[in-house]
C-alpha cells in the first residue's frame, strides 16, 4: 500500500522513477489483457468492440514505448 510520505527513503527508488516503472508495467499489462478481449470479442464475431480493443491496445504498446524511452534516458543519465 502506498503512503503519501514515501519519497525512495524505504524501497530506494524515488517516487518519479517508481511511478515511471509502474507505468510501463501498467501499459504493457493492459496489452497482454487486451489481447484476451480482442479474442473474446473476435469469438462473438462483434468487430466493433475488437476494433475498439485493438486500438486501446495499441494506444497501451505507445504509451509503453514512450515510457521506456524515457525511462531509458534517465536511467542513462540523459
Amino acid at each position: 500500500m502506498a503512503t503519501g510520505s514515501e519519497t525512495g527513503e524505504v524501497t530506494g527508488t524515488r517516487d518519479k522513477d517508481y511511478n515511471l516503472i509502474w507505468y510501463v508495467e501498467a501499459c504493457l499489462d493492459n496489452a497482454l489483457r487486451l489481447e484476451t478481449y480482442i479474442q473474446d470479442a473476435e469469438r462473438a464475431k462483434d468487430t466493433e468492440v475488437a476494433d475498439l480493443f485493438r486500438k486501446a491496445q495499441a494506444d497501451s504498446r505507445k504509451g509503453a514505448e514512450i515510457g521506456k524511452d524515457l525511462l531509458r534516458a534517465r536511467l542513462s543519465g540523459g
